[in-house]
């Protein structure tokens, strides 16, 4: 195929080859970024919360003083656990996915923030809750009962936890973390155990890595420990053993008020908390295929006039020779060329969207391989878009030629 009089031609057509190009040059830095986005947005709607989520629920409590926390606890957990179908209820200070109640920034010196390793989320936890959670231990020792110390502020003085693997790679790269010590402000901690997973209460505000950058710690309920309860059923019962927990409270603890909007299953507080990213999902696809759609019938709009307008031209190559097949790829040709041209002004386009977003959002660089991505996805599209104009084309007959005579 002879390239110069494709290109001859698109030199007599500027106007309209470029409009053309800006088009999908437009839509290669929405495609990319928008992939990109979603992309992001899905990983982190997926992340491993590390627990059993199917059999768990959490009841929240307040309205009550601090020095009210050891009786209404040791209420609520016996009323709890006495709920036909419930399996276990213990103390939690947050869940994934629910509010966040316990993050600090946390550091590898004593009282000091200089060699600091990042914020993580303190999960306070009492007794049976390690196992009502369902983590997976891969390093160390579990809880035992000389570890739970009381927690009369924010967390122990003194503590011995268990972290996450996300946490003891970044903290201790290469290393054991089993006996590193750590602090936040003047609260002692030391790693005995890691488990596998284990996602923060609001993971979306950080990037995925630190969204599971998390320490367990036990403590004595009581002080900072008390009105959150996690409760345990089988799947098929957690609903109803939540339900009737939820009309129990007032029997159980009438002086305490019931927190209705976080007392849910741990899947509709994953499934509230991702809502908005779920239709943010929705609207980045929908602008997708809202602008792929419009410049595939950009692409057949102009092809279709350029094949009306060269009707006499094709059917004398059609006379002179020219087969079907010849006039077929030199539409494609074309099309090609022109799409070639939008793609790389896109990739222009696409660092420069990128870049914007980045001022306005804690977005990352635009990885390079959605470029590619982007360019087959574009190429593709427009090769179906031209394939009716050009089949129409290679069906004028010869006789059209001599007809115009």
């Amino acid at each position: 195929m002879q390239i110069k009089p494709i290109l001859a031609a698109l030199r007599r057509h500027r106007l309209a080859t470029l409009l053309i190009a800006v088009e999908i040059a437009l839509a290669c830095a929405v495609l990319c970024n928008a992939c990109f986005l979603v992309a992001r947005r899905w990983t982190m709607i997926e992340i491993n919360s590390g627990v059993d989520e199917s059999s768990l629920a959490v009841l929240t409590v307040n309205g009550f003083e601090p020095n009210q926390a050891a009786d209404v606890n040791a209420r609520m957990l016996a009323g709890l656990q006495a709920i036909p179908g419930m399996q276990s209820a213990t103390l939690i200070s947050e869940v994934p996915f629910g509010p966040q109640t316990g993050a600090a920034g946390i550091s590898h010196d004593a009282e000091s923030f200089k060699n600091l390793i990042g914020v993580v989320d303190f999960v306070l936890a009492g007794p049976g809750t390690y196992k009502a959670l369902g983590l997976k231990l891969i390093e160390g020792r579990l809880p035992q009962p000389d570890d739970y110390r009381p927690a009369t502020s924010f967390a122990p003085e003194d503590a011995q936890v268990l972290v996450t693997r996300a946490l003891a790679e970044h903290a201790w790269p290469g290393e054991s973390p089993l006996g590193k010590d750590f602090w936040c402000d003047k609260m002692h901690f030391r790693v005995m155990g890691v488990v596998d997973h284990f996602a923060r209460a609001q993971p979306s505000q950080y990037n995925m890595q630190q969204g599971e950058w998390t320490v367990f710690t036990p403590v004595v309920p009581g002080g900072s420990l008390a009105g959150t309860y996690l409760l345990r059923a089988t799947p098929q019962d957690v609903q109803r053993a939540l339900q009737a927990a939820r009309a129990a409270v007032p029997k159980i603890a009438p002086d305490v008020v019931l927190d209705q909007d976080n007392s849910k299953t741990l899947g509709d507080l994953r499934a509230s908390y991702f809502k908005t990213d779920r239709i943010m999902i929705g609207l980045l696809l929908g602008v997708v295929v809202l602008m792929l759609g419009v410049t595939a019938l950009g692409i057949v709009g102009l092809t279709s006039f350029w094949v009306a307008q060269r009707r006499k031209q094709i059917g004398i190559r059609r006379a002179i020779g020219a087969t079907r097949g010849d006039i077929l790829r030199y539409f494609q040709t074309e099309n090609f060329l022109i799409v070639t041209f939008g793609i790389a002004l896109g990739m222009l386009l696409a660092f420069v969207l990128n870049a914007v977003l980045m001022k306005f959002y804690e977005l990352p660089h635009l990885p390079l391989y959605y470029l590619p991505l982007g360019a087959l996805a574009l190429w593709g599209l427009g090769q179906l878009a031209v394939l009716g104009p050009a089949l129409r084309a290679a069906a004028v007959p010869p006789v059209v030629a001599t007809r115009s005579v």
